[in-house]
């Protein structure tokens, strides 16, 4: 056979193959309300004043979804909004009914302290799919998808170490473990400690530390700890879409929050949850940078504009992005047009 035969061949099947990116996507619509978010939140950096920034993504976000074709149900919200980011609103103006789980500004801390790595972010999923969960507690680990399908969240931490080093081929010392610094968790970072592993140690944001754990060149391989329902569905949603793992199961409290699970129709809070449980069908994931972060930078103001990094993520289109940004204040521009450097 000649090249020339193998080639015609061939040529049909790679002609197929962009058929089910041509089909109608939204997700690169839902990039503004992080964008928007972003761009009002980085403005109260290192001002300290969480709640002010909070409100400010919150704005940027709710106006932005406002004006969209959809109508979206909010799962999870803005932790201050009581009106239409508040969980069961519905927000947008048209009928395509989705799910939404919002986080308008993770890392709302670390903003008002003028830290690294928060983010704004929105998971938006098929209508009726995202799984509804009383805000609480959830022992969670995280991996991306070299060590997908080598985790056990009832195994003990050294164990599961062991198993990500093999499957990334490299020694124990070498794998990085994220972990939030919280009181709750000194017994996990002395085990990860034993382990032999590197601790890196961050103020807020697990989801944050659950996608860098997914994406190579970060040098971090392992998110782990526990955290918030919200975050669990958020992070869910991006391993979805990034090939990874996320195993999570309920840490309550109190005897309410056990009673807020059976009310939620959850009687076995002892249950690992996964990808699927929490995130199916079709996902879509944006994400923007507030401060500067090992996966995204922060918003850059300039003279008349302001730069925004983002990473966009959906499921349906089977892409990840990484969107540079550019958001000019005024039509009569006084600057040009930069490279990112």
């Amino acid at each position: 056979m000649t090249d020339l035969e193998s080639a015609s061949e061939t040529a049909p099947a790679l002609a197929e193959a962009p058929e089910a990116v041509l089909e109608r996507c939204e997700c690169q619509s839902f990039l503004r309300a992080t964008e928007h978010a972003a761009l009002r939140a980085a403005r109260w950096l290192g001002r300290a004043d969480q709640e002010a920034a909070e409100e400010a993504a919150a704005a940027g976000m709710r106006e932005s979804l406002g004006v969209l074709p959809i109508r979206g149900r909010v799962v999870f919200g803005s932790i201050d909004d009581t009106g239409s980011l508040s969980p069961g609103a519905l927000i947008g103006s048209g009928e395509h009914e989705v799910d939404l789980a919002l986080d308008p500004l993770e890392g709302r801390g670390v903003v008002a302290r003028g830290g690294n790595g928060a983010m704004s972010m929105i998971a938006v999923g098929e209508s009726g799919k995202l799984m509804t969960l009383p805000n609480m507690y959830m022992r969670k680990m995280a991996v991306g998808p070299r060590a997908a399908g080598h985790i056990d969240l009832l195994r003990p931490v050294a164990e599961n170490i062991e198993a990500i080093a093999e499957a990334f081929g490299r020694r124990v010392n070498d794998v990085t473990a994220i972990v939030l610094d919280r009181p709750r968790h000194h017994d996990l970072i002395e085990e990860i400690r034993n382990s032999g592993a590197r601790i890196k140690l961050i103020q807020d944001g697990d989801v944050t530390a659950a996608i860098s754990a997914s994406i190579r060149g970060t040098n971090d391989h392992l998110s782990i700890g526990i955290g918030g329902t919200r975050q669990a569905v958020l992070t869910a949603a991006a391993q979805r879409c990034l090939g990874g793992e996320l195993q999570a199961q309920f840490w309550p409290t109190s005897r309410r929050e056990i009673e807020e699970l059976r009310e939620a129709g959850i009687e076995d809070y002892n249950r690992v949850f996964r990808n699927e449980d929490l995130a199916p069908g079709e996902v879509i994931v944006a994400a923007t940078g507030v401060s500067n972060g090992d996966l995204l930078r922060g918003v850059r103001f300039l003279a008349d504009s302001a730069r925004t990094h983002s990473l966009l993520m959906c499921t349906k289109c089977n892409w990840v992005r990484f969107v540079d940004g550019i958001h000019f204040f005024a039509r009569e521009r006084r600057e040009e047009v930069r490279l990112l450097i």
